[in-house]
């Protein structure tokens, strides 16, 4: 096996579990502890572990959140496909709820002809989808400058009152290891209420929220259907933990 093939193998492990051991590995890529060794030194110089007693742990950083305008010209094409997908997935008289964000918000054209209730934190949305003539509701809160969205314990007192059918909720962070996470931990509390009060909640995140570790855990990979653009080859094990659509093939 080629350097770069052992590490490629080794970084899968370490996105899986976290932990590799130097054992383990040499049973794996059948190869002597020496080498093992030497590529774990050399992974540790490029950043991509660190180095511990009898193997190696995952190294990762945590994303700072993008403004709505950053976030709105990145991926257009992706999220489109993936709006469109999510929409799909909504039936009359459905209560609905659709999370602020700039995934989110590419589903709102595809609702137009669709009768159904709508409680979004989105300032954007809810307007969006009021001259649309859709029944919203907007629950009262803090507005969040950056991302325009509505968070505090106003909100999520009132998003604990009521029960959706669907929930749709944007995303920063995807990870095998630490599960779906976002920056900011009142808007993690928030998604969190939207989750457990529907009986089904929706995951929409492009291919650059995958692999990616953020502050504010919201829940478990296996909790949610993530829909996404399409799936790479070298994210298929996420397939063994949860429910993937793809929008886009």
């Amino acid at each position: 096996m080629l350097t770069e093939e052992r590490h490629q193998v080794i970084l899968d492990l370490l996105k899986q579990d976290g932990i590799v051991k130097s054992q383990n590995l040499m049973g794996i890529i059948g190869c002597s502890e020496s080498t093992i060794r030497r590529d774990l030194d050399q992974m540790e110089e490029a950043g991509e572990l660190t180095r511990i007693h009898g193997g190696a742990k995952r190294t990762y950083h945590l994303d700072e959140e993008l403004t709505t305008s950053e976030k709105s010209f990145k991926n257009i094409q992706s999220k489109e496909s993936i709006g469109q997908m999510a929409a799909n997935l909504i039936e009359t008289n459905d209560v609905i709820f659709i999370d602020a964000g700039t995934t989110t918000v590419a589903m709102l054209s595809y609702l137009k002809h669709k009768y159904i209730t709508v409680v979004t934190n989105g300032i954007q949305h809810a307007s969006f989808l009021a001259d649309q003539g859709i029944e919203t509701y907007l629950p009262g809160g803090k507005i969040k400058p950056s991302t325009k969205a509505i968070i505090g314990s106003q909100s999520l007192n009132e998003l604990k009152n009521y029960r959706f059918d669907k929930s749709f909720l944007g995303m920063n962070g995807i990870d095998l290891a630490f599960g779906c996470t976002t920056p900011d931990p009142e808007e993690a509390v928030l998604k969190q209420i939207a989750h457990q009060q529907a009986a089904a909640t929706f995951l929409l995140a492009d291919q650059s929220k995958w692999n990616k570790v953020n502050f504010a855990k919201v829940c478990e990979l296996e909790d949610v259907t993530i829909v996404t653009d399409q799936l790479t080859n070298h994210l298929e094990h996420y397939r063994e933990k949860t429910t993937i659509m793809e929008a886009a093939k």
